[in-house]
């Protein structure tokens, strides 16, 4: 999505800065008496706040730039007609069964074009591609980092990804909103799931992030317990 229509009658002009991503941003303005403004970018229709802010979730970043693989992979999830919840939830499904979990097989510099390759990768490999997909055609999705309860109750499944930091993506469904989806586990996000933050990929929302002086050979073990109160 690189295009964007401006539904108006009369002249307009356009003031041009930098978002807080660094994203070019328009202000718009339209002569004389309008009865109403309306933005199209791809296929979002901005016309309130929330769909403004849903618009910049379009974008590439940096770590899930635009790809004819994305496209090609999500096209099968959204054919003509499907609603856009339906489409979200069989996409996190394909991935899920498409790729396999393997914490041996990528780490936070591994390209999501070559998790897309091997289909191997942990949860922010998963919920990347899922963000990848979407955006390639049109729909907005985010990066979601969180954690899982430890010990789930009696008789429901341990999901993967408990004991440790977690991720999975959400995309924008109007009018329902934001729909959390956890491609790892393949359901939707629920009262297991607690969020800490969200950005448009790992990196604005890195868990940990500083720099480490002295010698080499460091390796750090963090273990995590989520209980509800």
């Amino acid at each position: 999505m690189n295009r964007l229509q401006v539904l108006a009658s009369g002249m307009l002009t356009t003031v041009q800065d930098l978002g807080r991503f660094g994203y070019a941003q328009y202000g718009i303005s339209a002569s004389g008496a309008a009865d109403a403004l309306a933005l199209r970018a791809g296929n979002l229709l901005v016309g309130n706040a929330e769909n403004a802010a849903a618009l910049e979730m379009t974008l590439d970043s940096p770590l899930v730039p635009g790809s004819a693989d994305f496209a090609a992979y999500a096209a099968p999830s959204f054919p003509p007609a499907r609603p856009l919840l339906e489409g979200a939830r069989d996409l996190t499904h394909r991935i899920h069964g498409d790729f396999q979990y393997d914490k041996a097989a990528t780490d936070v510099s591994t390209p999501v074009a070559e998790v897309m390759r091997r289909r191997h990768g942990v949860c922010q490999d998963f919920a990347h591609v899922l963000i990848g997909a979407c955006r390639s055609l049109g729909l907005a999705a985010r990066y979601v980092s969180g954690y899982l309860l430890t010990q789930p109750p009696p008789g429901t499944p341990r999901l993967v990804g408990a004991d440790a930091s977690h991720a999975w993506a959400a995309v924008w469904c109007p009018p329902h909103g934001w729909l959390a989806l956890d491609p790892t586990n393949d359901v939707p996000v629920g009262q297991d799931h607690v969020t800490l933050a969200w950005g448009r990929d790992y990196a604005d929302v890195a868990p940990l992030r500083g720099v480490i002086r002295g010698g080499s050979g460091n390796a750090p073990r963090v273990a995590v317990t989520v209980e509800p109160l």
